[in-house]
Protein backbone atom coordinates (compact mmCIF):
# COMPACT_ATOMS: atom_id res chain seq x y z
CA UNK A 1 0.00 0.00 0.00
CA UNK A 2 1.30 3.55 -1.01
CA UNK A 3 2.47 5.38 2.20
CA UNK A 4 0.78 8.32 2.49
CA UNK A 5 -1.06 7.97 6.57
CA UNK A 6 -4.85 7.13 6.79
CA UNK A 7 -7.32 8.57 8.33
CA UNK A 8 -9.88 6.09 9.78
CA UNK A 9 -13.61 6.16 10.77
CA UNK A 10 -14.11 3.62 13.65
CA UNK A 11 -17.83 2.49 15.10
CA UNK A 12 -17.26 1.82 18.83
CA UNK A 13 -19.34 -0.95 19.65
CA UNK A 14 -19.25 -2.48 22.79
CA UNK A 15 -21.87 -5.00 23.59
CA UNK A 16 -23.50 -7.63 21.10
CA UNK A 17 -26.79 -5.77 21.37
CA UNK A 18 -24.76 -2.93 19.57
CA UNK A 19 -22.44 -4.87 17.59
CA UNK A 20 -25.64 -6.04 15.88
CA UNK A 21 -27.25 -3.33 15.50
CA UNK A 22 -23.96 -1.54 14.00
CA UNK A 23 -23.61 -4.25 11.37
CA UNK A 24 -26.87 -5.71 10.56
CA UNK A 25 -27.19 -9.49 10.72
CA UNK A 26 -29.45 -10.80 7.95
CA UNK A 27 -31.99 -13.61 9.18
CA UNK A 28 -32.68 -17.20 6.71
CA UNK A 29 -36.44 -15.42 6.58
CA UNK A 30 -35.40 -12.21 5.09
CA UNK A 31 -32.54 -12.86 2.82
CA UNK A 32 -33.21 -13.61 -1.02
CA UNK A 33 -31.23 -16.19 -2.29
CA UNK A 34 -27.45 -15.43 -3.31
CA UNK A 35 -27.08 -15.45 -7.45
CA UNK A 36 -25.41 -19.13 -8.57
CA UNK A 37 -22.13 -17.65 -9.38
CA UNK A 38 -21.42 -15.75 -6.08
CA UNK A 39 -22.37 -18.77 -4.34
CA UNK A 40 -19.82 -21.14 -6.49
CA UNK A 41 -17.18 -18.55 -6.07
CA UNK A 42 -17.13 -18.42 -2.15
CA UNK A 43 -17.32 -22.35 -2.09
CA UNK A 44 -14.41 -22.37 -4.15
CA UNK A 45 -12.17 -20.08 -3.71
CA UNK A 46 -9.85 -21.83 -0.88
CA UNK A 47 -7.30 -20.23 1.36
CA UNK A 48 -5.32 -23.22 1.02
CA UNK A 49 -4.63 -22.35 -2.84
CA UNK A 50 -4.35 -18.76 -2.02
CA UNK A 51 -2.04 -19.82 0.56
CA UNK A 52 0.13 -21.35 -2.45
CA UNK A 53 0.25 -18.03 -4.72
CA UNK A 54 1.85 -16.70 -1.15
CA UNK A 55 4.66 -19.27 -0.83
CA UNK A 56 5.15 -18.44 -4.57
CA UNK A 57 5.79 -14.88 -3.50
CA UNK A 58 7.73 -15.92 -1.04
CA UNK A 59 10.17 -18.06 -2.82
CA UNK A 60 10.36 -15.55 -5.50
CA UNK A 61 11.41 -12.71 -3.08
CA UNK A 62 14.19 -14.81 -1.61
CA UNK A 63 15.68 -16.04 -4.61
CA UNK A 64 15.52 -12.01 -6.11
CA UNK A 65 17.20 -10.05 -3.65
CA UNK A 66 14.64 -10.56 -0.35
CA UNK A 67 11.92 -8.21 -2.35
CA UNK A 68 9.13 -8.25 -5.29
CA UNK A 69 9.59 -4.01 -5.39
CA UNK A 70 8.81 -2.85 -9.23
CA UNK A 71 11.69 -2.41 -11.65
CA UNK A 72 13.49 -5.22 -9.82
CA UNK A 73 13.55 -9.14 -10.81
CA UNK A 74 11.52 -10.16 -8.06
CA UNK A 75 8.87 -7.81 -9.62
CA UNK A 76 9.27 -9.61 -12.96
CA UNK A 77 9.11 -13.13 -11.48
CA UNK A 78 6.00 -12.13 -9.93
CA UNK A 79 3.94 -11.00 -13.26
CA UNK A 80 5.22 -14.17 -15.12
CA UNK A 81 3.91 -16.03 -12.66
CA UNK A 82 0.25 -14.58 -12.48
CA UNK A 83 0.42 -14.09 -16.33
CA UNK A 84 1.54 -17.50 -16.71
CA UNK A 85 -1.27 -19.48 -14.38
CA UNK A 86 -4.18 -16.58 -16.07
CA UNK A 87 -2.74 -17.78 -19.57
CA UNK A 88 -3.76 -21.17 -18.76
CA UNK A 89 -6.80 -20.71 -17.65
CA UNK A 90 -7.78 -19.79 -20.87
CA UNK A 91 -8.14 -15.93 -20.16
CA UNK A 92 -6.92 -12.78 -22.63
CA UNK A 93 -4.21 -11.99 -20.82
CA UNK A 94 -1.02 -8.85 -21.25
CA UNK A 95 1.28 -6.88 -19.99
CA UNK A 96 1.09 -3.31 -20.25
CA UNK A 97 4.23 -1.70 -19.92
CA UNK A 98 4.95 2.05 -19.19
CA UNK A 99 8.13 3.88 -17.41
CA UNK A 100 8.67 4.89 -14.08
CA UNK A 101 11.18 6.83 -11.76
CA UNK A 102 13.15 3.74 -10.19
CA UNK A 103 14.25 4.41 -6.64
CA UNK A 104 16.80 2.37 -4.21
CA UNK A 105 17.80 4.02 -0.83
CA UNK A 106 21.58 3.55 -0.98
CA UNK A 107 22.43 5.57 2.82
CA UNK A 108 20.01 6.44 5.13
CA UNK A 109 21.15 7.72 8.74
CA UNK A 110 20.40 10.52 11.08
CA UNK A 111 22.66 11.30 14.28
CA UNK A 112 22.64 14.52 16.70
CA UNK A 113 26.16 15.41 17.17
CA UNK A 114 25.92 18.20 19.60
CA UNK A 115 25.28 19.40 22.53
CA UNK A 116 24.36 15.45 22.94
CA UNK A 117 24.46 12.70 20.86
CA UNK A 118 21.40 11.05 19.65
CA UNK A 119 20.40 8.49 17.15
CA UNK A 120 16.81 8.64 14.90
CA UNK A 121 15.44 6.14 12.34
CA UNK A 122 14.76 8.77 9.62
CA UNK A 123 12.19 7.26 6.51
CA UNK A 124 13.22 8.59 2.93
CA UNK A 125 10.29 10.45 1.42
CA UNK A 126 9.76 9.12 -1.79
CA UNK A 127 10.69 11.27 -4.59
CA UNK A 128 13.33 13.15 -1.80
CA UNK A 129 16.97 14.36 -3.26
CA UNK A 130 20.37 13.35 -1.88
CA UNK A 131 22.61 14.37 0.13
CA UNK A 132 26.54 14.74 -0.74
CA UNK A 133 28.70 11.47 -0.40
CA UNK A 134 29.58 10.78 3.37
CA UNK A 135 25.93 12.82 4.23
CA UNK A 136 25.57 16.62 5.86
CA UNK A 137 27.24 17.77 8.74
CA UNK A 138 24.82 20.75 9.31
CA UNK A 139 23.13 22.81 12.05
CA UNK A 140 19.32 22.32 12.70
CA UNK A 141 16.83 24.87 12.78
CA UNK A 142 13.21 24.41 14.07
CA UNK A 143 10.44 26.00 12.12
CA UNK A 144 8.08 27.69 14.59
CA UNK A 145 5.16 25.43 14.96
CA UNK A 146 1.76 27.34 13.36
CA UNK A 147 -1.58 26.50 11.80
CA UNK A 148 -0.01 26.07 8.55
CA UNK A 149 3.95 25.39 9.48
CA UNK A 150 5.81 25.51 6.43
CA UNK A 151 3.17 26.05 4.06
CA UNK A 152 3.86 29.64 3.09
CA UNK A 153 7.05 31.02 1.29
CA UNK A 154 7.26 33.68 4.04
CA UNK A 155 7.56 31.31 7.14
CA UNK A 156 10.72 31.48 5.98
CA UNK A 157 12.15 34.84 5.14
CA UNK A 158 13.88 35.82 8.29
CA UNK A 159 16.93 34.03 6.48
CA UNK A 160 17.93 32.01 9.60
CA UNK A 161 16.96 28.82 7.51
CA UNK A 162 19.84 28.76 4.64
CA UNK A 163 22.42 26.29 5.14
CA UNK A 164 20.82 24.65 8.02
CA UNK A 165 18.41 21.09 8.21
CA UNK A 166 15.21 22.42 8.99
CA UNK A 167 12.75 20.54 10.81
CA UNK A 168 8.91 21.12 10.49
CA UNK A 169 6.20 20.08 12.08
CA UNK A 170 3.56 18.15 9.44
CA UNK A 171 -0.05 19.42 8.75
CA UNK A 172 -2.03 21.79 6.65
CA UNK A 173 -0.42 21.02 3.27
CA UNK A 174 1.91 18.63 1.13
CA UNK A 175 5.30 17.61 2.29
CA UNK A 176 6.47 18.61 -1.04
CA UNK A 177 5.08 22.42 -0.55
CA UNK A 178 7.28 22.46 2.61
CA UNK A 179 10.49 20.85 1.29
CA UNK A 180 10.01 23.35 -1.70
CA UNK A 181 9.61 26.53 0.58
CA UNK A 182 12.21 24.87 2.92
CA UNK A 183 14.91 24.49 -0.43
CA UNK A 184 14.19 28.40 -1.60
CA UNK A 185 15.09 29.35 1.45
CA UNK A 186 18.42 27.78 1.35
CA UNK A 187 18.04 24.84 3.48
CA UNK A 188 20.27 21.95 2.49
CA UNK A 189 17.98 19.09 4.09
CA UNK A 190 14.30 18.95 5.82
CA UNK A 191 12.65 16.08 8.32
CA UNK A 192 9.41 16.42 8.87
CA UNK A 193 7.83 14.94 12.16
CA UNK A 194 4.65 13.28 12.13
CA UNK A 195 1.36 15.05 14.32
CA UNK A 196 0.33 12.10 15.11
CA UNK A 197 -1.03 11.63 18.65
CA UNK A 198 1.14 8.69 19.48
CA UNK A 199 4.82 9.71 19.57
CA UNK A 200 6.10 7.02 17.57
CA UNK A 201 3.81 6.17 14.88
CA UNK A 202 6.17 6.44 11.76
CA UNK A 203 6.00 8.51 8.85
CA UNK A 204 6.41 7.52 5.40
CA UNK A 205 5.53 9.69 3.14
CA UNK A 206 6.10 11.03 -0.53
CA UNK A 207 6.64 14.30 -2.64
CA UNK A 208 4.50 13.20 -5.03
CA UNK A 209 6.29 13.17 -8.25
CA UNK A 210 10.37 13.33 -8.97
CA UNK A 211 12.29 16.32 -9.23
CA UNK A 212 10.76 18.95 -6.93
CA UNK A 213 13.66 19.09 -4.93
CA UNK A 214 17.22 18.47 -4.87
CA UNK A 215 18.08 18.15 -1.01
CA UNK A 216 16.91 15.27 1.23
CA UNK A 217 13.74 15.14 3.11
CA UNK A 218 12.77 12.01 5.30
CA UNK A 219 10.02 11.89 7.84
CA UNK A 220 10.49 11.26 12.15
CA UNK A 221 7.99 9.92 14.64
CA UNK A 222 6.55 13.05 16.90
CA UNK A 223 8.50 11.86 19.45
CA UNK A 224 11.61 12.13 17.76
CA UNK A 225 10.96 15.74 16.10
CA UNK A 226 10.04 16.94 19.82
CA UNK A 227 13.41 15.29 21.21
CA UNK A 228 15.30 17.66 18.80
CA UNK A 229 13.09 20.86 19.12
CA UNK A 230 13.31 20.64 22.79
CA UNK A 231 17.33 20.25 22.50
CA UNK A 232 17.84 23.14 19.90
CA UNK A 233 15.63 25.20 21.97
CA UNK A 234 18.37 25.39 24.89
CA UNK A 235 21.32 25.03 22.79
CA UNK A 236 22.63 24.79 19.07
CA UNK A 237 22.43 21.11 17.76
CA UNK A 238 24.05 20.16 14.75
CA UNK A 239 23.52 16.99 12.64
CA UNK A 240 25.08 14.24 10.52
CA UNK A 241 22.30 13.65 7.74
CA UNK A 242 23.34 11.02 5.32
CA UNK A 243 20.49 10.14 2.78
CA UNK A 244 21.68 9.31 -0.51
CA UNK A 245 18.76 7.55 -3.03
CA UNK A 246 19.68 6.51 -6.51
CA UNK A 247 17.30 7.50 -8.95
CA UNK A 248 16.71 6.31 -12.61
CA UNK A 249 13.92 5.44 -15.14
CA UNK A 250 13.42 2.19 -15.81
CA UNK A 251 10.10 0.05 -17.13
CA UNK A 252 7.69 -1.93 -15.74
CA UNK A 253 4.37 -3.56 -16.28
CA UNK A 254 0.98 -4.25 -15.45
CA UNK A 255 -0.56 -7.87 -15.94
CA UNK A 256 -4.35 -7.71 -17.24
CA UNK A 257 -6.61 -10.22 -17.65
CA UNK A 258 -10.31 -10.54 -19.09
CA UNK A 259 -12.96 -13.30 -19.12
CA UNK A 260 -13.53 -14.54 -22.80
CA UNK A 261 -17.55 -14.56 -22.15
CA UNK A 262 -19.60 -12.00 -20.99
CA UNK A 263 -20.55 -8.31 -22.36
CA UNK A 264 -17.40 -6.31 -22.94
CA UNK A 265 -19.27 -2.86 -22.41
CA UNK A 266 -20.22 -3.69 -19.04
CA UNK A 267 -17.32 -5.05 -17.58
CA UNK A 268 -16.59 -5.85 -13.87
CA UNK A 269 -12.96 -4.71 -13.19
CA UNK A 270 -10.86 -6.34 -9.78
CA UNK A 271 -7.63 -4.61 -9.05
CA UNK A 272 -4.45 -5.67 -6.19
CA UNK A 273 -1.00 -4.13 -6.64
CA UNK A 274 1.09 -6.56 -7.19
CA UNK A 275 4.42 -5.20 -6.22
CA UNK A 276 6.25 -4.59 -3.08
CA UNK A 277 8.69 -2.83 -1.30
CA UNK A 278 12.41 -3.15 -1.18
CA UNK A 279 12.76 -3.93 2.36
CA UNK A 280 10.69 -7.42 2.27
CA UNK A 281 9.04 -9.69 0.31
CA UNK A 282 5.43 -8.14 0.61
CA UNK A 283 3.48 -10.67 1.54
CA UNK A 284 0.40 -8.92 2.90
CA UNK A 285 1.45 -5.91 1.50
CA UNK A 286 0.42 -6.54 -0.79
CA UNK A 287 0.28 -10.36 -1.86
CA UNK A 288 -2.53 -11.13 0.29
CA UNK A 289 -4.53 -9.27 -2.26
CA UNK A 290 -3.43 -10.39 -5.41
CA UNK A 291 -2.95 -13.87 -4.12
CA UNK A 292 -6.73 -13.87 -3.21
CA UNK A 293 -7.54 -11.84 -6.68
CA UNK A 294 -5.71 -14.03 -8.72
CA UNK A 295 -7.61 -17.77 -7.04
CA UNK A 296 -10.95 -15.89 -7.59
CA UNK A 297 -9.93 -15.21 -11.42
CA UNK A 298 -8.85 -19.07 -11.44
CA UNK A 299 -12.13 -20.48 -10.18
CA UNK A 300 -14.46 -18.01 -12.39
CA UNK A 301 -12.18 -19.78 -15.68
CA UNK A 302 -14.55 -22.28 -16.08
CA UNK A 303 -17.85 -20.37 -15.37
CA UNK A 304 -19.66 -18.11 -17.94
CA UNK A 305 -20.31 -14.32 -16.23
CA UNK A 306 -23.21 -12.35 -18.37
CA UNK A 307 -20.49 -9.58 -17.16
CA UNK A 308 -16.94 -9.27 -18.70
CA UNK A 309 -14.45 -9.87 -15.79
CA UNK A 310 -11.57 -7.85 -15.75
CA UNK A 311 -8.57 -8.56 -13.48
CA UNK A 312 -5.47 -6.15 -13.03
CA UNK A 313 -2.31 -6.67 -11.32
CA UNK A 314 -0.28 -3.31 -11.07
CA UNK A 315 2.75 -2.10 -10.72
CA UNK A 316 4.93 0.50 -9.38
CA UNK A 317 1.45 1.17 -6.64
CA UNK A 318 4.42 1.50 -3.81
CA UNK A 319 6.05 4.26 -6.04
CA UNK A 320 2.72 6.05 -6.03
CA UNK A 321 -0.24 4.60 -7.68
CA UNK A 322 1.85 4.45 -11.26
CA UNK A 323 0.37 1.46 -12.99
CA UNK A 324 -3.19 1.84 -11.87
CA UNK A 325 -2.69 5.50 -13.27
CA UNK A 326 -1.16 4.50 -16.66
CA UNK A 327 -3.64 2.40 -16.96
CA UNK A 328 -6.31 4.84 -16.81
CA UNK A 329 -4.98 7.43 -18.47
CA UNK A 330 -4.99 5.64 -21.54
CA UNK A 331 -8.20 4.57 -21.78
CA UNK A 332 -10.82 6.63 -24.03
CA UNK A 333 -14.23 7.94 -22.47
CA UNK A 334 -15.47 5.32 -24.07
CA UNK A 335 -13.95 2.71 -22.88
CA UNK A 336 -14.53 4.23 -19.29
CA UNK A 337 -18.07 3.92 -19.95
CA UNK A 338 -17.41 0.42 -20.39
CA UNK A 339 -16.35 -0.04 -16.91
CA UNK A 340 -19.55 -0.70 -14.95
CA UNK A 341 -17.16 -0.61 -11.64
CA UNK A 342 -13.80 -1.17 -9.98
CA UNK A 343 -13.24 -3.23 -6.65
CA UNK A 344 -9.73 -3.32 -5.30
CA UNK A 345 -7.90 -5.41 -2.40
CA UNK A 346 -4.74 -4.09 -0.69
CA UNK A 347 -3.48 -5.69 1.88
CA UNK A 348 -6.57 -7.98 3.45
CA UNK A 349 -4.98 -10.67 5.91
CA UNK A 350 -3.32 -7.90 8.31
CA UNK A 351 -2.46 -9.71 11.43
CA UNK A 352 -4.00 -7.40 13.90
CA UNK A 353 -6.93 -7.03 11.46
CA UNK A 354 -10.13 -4.93 11.06
CA UNK A 355 -12.51 -5.57 8.41
CA UNK A 356 -12.68 -2.48 6.66
CA UNK A 357 -15.17 -1.94 3.30
CA UNK A 358 -14.68 1.49 1.36
CA UNK A 359 -17.27 3.77 2.58
CA UNK A 360 -18.69 4.54 -0.74
CA UNK A 361 -21.65 6.37 1.02
CA UNK A 362 -19.63 8.80 3.18
CA UNK A 363 -22.18 7.55 5.87
CA UNK A 364 -19.13 7.55 8.35
CA UNK A 365 -18.06 11.44 7.37
CA UNK A 366 -14.60 11.46 7.34
CA UNK A 367 -11.78 12.34 4.98
CA UNK A 368 -12.56 12.82 0.83
CA UNK A 369 -16.22 12.52 1.03
CA UNK A 370 -18.04 9.58 -0.93
CA UNK A 371 -16.97 8.07 -3.84
CA UNK A 372 -18.93 8.65 -7.06
CA UNK A 373 -22.82 6.94 -7.94
CA UNK A 374 -22.61 3.45 -7.56
CA UNK A 375 -19.88 3.71 -4.92
CA UNK A 376 -22.31 3.32 -2.00
CA UNK A 377 -24.06 0.25 -3.82
CA UNK A 378 -20.61 -1.76 -3.80
CA UNK A 379 -20.31 -0.84 0.13
CA UNK A 380 -24.28 -2.38 0.28
CA UNK A 381 -23.00 -5.77 -1.12
CA UNK A 382 -19.82 -6.12 1.01
CA UNK A 383 -22.15 -5.18 4.10
CA UNK A 384 -24.45 -8.01 3.10
CA UNK A 385 -22.26 -10.71 2.54
CA UNK A 386 -20.59 -9.76 5.79
CA UNK A 387 -24.52 -9.73 7.72
CA UNK A 388 -25.09 -12.98 6.38
CA UNK A 389 -22.02 -14.28 8.18
CA UNK A 390 -22.78 -12.21 11.36
CA UNK A 391 -19.05 -10.72 10.90
CA UNK A 392 -18.25 -7.10 12.28
CA UNK A 393 -17.02 -4.84 9.98
CA UNK A 394 -16.62 -0.63 9.85
CA UNK A 395 -15.78 1.47 7.13
CA UNK A 396 -12.62 3.48 5.62
CA UNK A 397 -12.07 6.42 3.70
CA UNK A 398 -11.19 6.91 0.34
CA UNK A 399 -7.80 8.53 0.93
CA UNK A 400 -6.55 8.20 -2.80
CA UNK A 401 -4.22 5.75 -0.84
CA UNK A 402 -4.61 2.85 -3.48
CA UNK A 403 -5.58 1.75 -6.95
CA UNK A 404 -9.02 3.12 -6.98
CA UNK A 405 -8.01 6.53 -7.01
CA UNK A 406 -7.62 7.03 -10.77
CA UNK A 407 -10.96 5.05 -11.08
CA UNK A 408 -12.60 7.65 -8.91
CA UNK A 409 -11.11 10.38 -10.22
CA UNK A 410 -12.43 9.72 -13.70
CA UNK A 411 -16.26 8.75 -11.85
CA UNK A 412 -16.27 5.07 -11.91
CA UNK A 413 -18.05 3.11 -8.81
CA UNK A 414 -15.43 2.23 -6.68
CA UNK A 415 -14.96 -0.05 -3.32
CA UNK A 416 -12.79 -3.07 -2.29
CA UNK A 417 -11.67 -4.32 1.32
CA UNK A 418 -8.48 -3.52 3.34
CA UNK A 419 -7.52 -4.72 7.04
CA UNK A 420 -5.15 -2.18 8.21
CA UNK A 421 -1.73 -0.97 7.52
CA UNK A 422 0.41 0.82 9.82
CA UNK A 423 -2.07 2.35 11.95
CA UNK A 424 -2.50 1.32 15.48
CA UNK A 425 -5.67 -0.74 16.60
CA UNK A 426 -8.43 1.16 19.71
CA UNK A 427 -9.07 -0.71 22.23
CA UNK A 428 -13.17 -0.52 20.87
CA UNK A 429 -11.42 -2.39 17.63
CA UNK A 430 -9.73 -4.99 19.78
CA UNK A 431 -12.86 -5.52 21.96
CA UNK A 432 -14.89 -6.51 18.54
CA UNK A 433 -12.07 -7.98 16.54
CA UNK A 434 -9.73 -9.65 19.25
CA UNK A 435 -6.09 -8.53 18.47
CA UNK A 436 -3.53 -6.32 20.89
CA UNK A 437 -5.31 -2.71 21.51
CA UNK A 438 -2.38 0.08 20.77
CA UNK A 439 -0.28 -2.21 18.08
CA UNK A 440 -0.36 -1.40 14.03
CA UNK A 441 -2.73 -3.43 12.54
CA UNK A 442 -0.27 -4.42 10.32
CA UNK A 443 3.04 -4.11 12.64
CA UNK A 444 5.87 -5.71 9.77
CA UNK A 445 3.90 -2.70 7.30
CA UNK A 446 6.84 -2.08 4.80
CA UNK A 447 9.48 -4.01 6.84
CA UNK A 448 11.92 -7.24 6.30
CA UNK A 449 9.13 -8.96 8.14
CA UNK A 450 6.09 -9.05 6.00
CA UNK A 451 6.69 -12.40 5.19
CA UNK A 452 4.65 -15.90 5.20
CA UNK A 453 4.36 -15.48 9.25
CA UNK A 454 2.86 -11.89 9.00
CA UNK A 455 -0.66 -13.01 7.06
CA UNK A 456 -3.72 -14.04 9.90
CA UNK A 457 -4.93 -16.92 7.34
CA UNK A 458 -8.65 -16.79 8.88
CA UNK A 459 -9.54 -12.71 7.90
CA UNK A 460 -7.80 -13.74 4.50
CA UNK A 461 -10.16 -16.35 4.19
CA UNK A 462 -12.93 -14.12 5.41
CA UNK A 463 -12.07 -11.18 2.75
CA UNK A 464 -11.36 -13.44 -0.01
CA UNK A 465 -14.73 -14.89 0.29
CA UNK A 466 -16.03 -11.48 0.51
CA UNK A 467 -14.37 -10.19 -2.30
CA UNK A 468 -15.57 -13.61 -4.22
CA UNK A 469 -19.13 -13.26 -3.44
CA UNK A 470 -19.21 -9.57 -4.80
CA UNK A 471 -17.64 -10.72 -8.10
CA UNK A 472 -19.83 -13.46 -8.13
CA UNK A 473 -22.58 -10.41 -7.48
CA UNK A 474 -21.88 -7.84 -10.42
CA UNK A 475 -20.24 -10.44 -12.64
CA UNK A 476 -24.28 -11.79 -12.70
CA UNK A 477 -25.87 -8.07 -12.36
CA UNK A 478 -24.46 -4.49 -12.19
CA UNK A 479 -27.44 -3.08 -11.75
CA UNK A 480 -27.39 -2.02 -8.79
CA UNK A 481 -24.46 0.51 -9.33
CA UNK A 482 -27.04 2.46 -12.11
CA UNK A 483 -29.83 3.07 -9.50
CA UNK A 484 -30.95 0.66 -7.22
CA UNK A 485 -29.77 -0.07 -3.98
CA UNK A 486 -28.85 -3.97 -3.07
CA UNK A 487 -30.70 -3.71 0.15
CA UNK A 488 -34.02 -3.33 -2.44
CA UNK A 489 -32.47 -5.46 -4.98
CA UNK A 490 -32.75 -7.70 -2.18
CA UNK A 491 -36.37 -7.29 -0.89
CA UNK A 492 -37.73 -7.55 -4.65
CA UNK A 493 -36.38 -10.77 -5.57
CA UNK A 494 -37.50 -12.04 -1.75
CA UNK A 495 -40.84 -10.72 -2.40
CA UNK A 496 -40.39 -12.37 -5.92
CA UNK A 497 -39.89 -15.30 -4.51
CA UNK A 498 -42.69 -15.30 -2.01
CA UNK A 499 -45.03 -14.37 -4.68
CA UNK A 500 -44.21 -17.13 -6.58
CA UNK A 501 -43.88 -19.81 -4.24
CA UNK A 502 -47.99 -18.72 -3.00
CA UNK A 503 -49.10 -18.94 -6.67
CA UNK A 504 -47.82 -22.14 -7.59
CA UNK A 505 -49.74 -23.54 -4.80
CA UNK A 506 -52.76 -21.55 -5.15
CA UNK A 507 -52.75 -22.10 -9.13
CA UNK A 508 -50.28 -24.22 -10.34
CA UNK A 509 -51.40 -23.89 -14.16
CA UNK A 510 -50.64 -20.15 -14.03
CA UNK A 511 -48.18 -18.83 -12.41
CA UNK A 512 -46.86 -15.63 -11.58
CA UNK A 513 -43.13 -14.88 -12.99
Amino acid sequence: MYRPLLRRCLATVLSVTALTAAVGVATPASAAPPPRLADHLVRHVSVNNINRHLVAFQRIAHQNDGNRAAGTSGYDASAEYVYNLLQRAGYHVSYQEFPFVYEEVLENELHQTAPVARTFNPIPMTYSGSAPEGGLHAPLSVLPVDATPGCEAEDFQDGSYAGTVVLIFRGSCTFAQKAINAEAAGAVGVLIYNNDADLNAPLNGTLGEPNLVSIPVAGLTRGEGETLAADAQSDSVTVHFGLRILQEERTTRNVIAQTRTGRTDNVVMLGAHLDGVQDGPGINDNGSGSAALLEIALQLANQRPRNAVRFAFWGAEENGLLGSEYYVSQLSFEEQLDIALYLNFDMIGSPNYVRFIYDGDDSDGVGAGPGPYGSAQIEDVFEDYFDRRSLAYEGTDFTGRSDYGPFIEVGIPSGGLFTGAEERKTAEQAAIYGGTAGEAFDPCYHQACDNLGNVNRTVLDQMADAAAWATGVFATDTSAVNGSTWAQQQRERAARAALSARASVSDPHHPVI
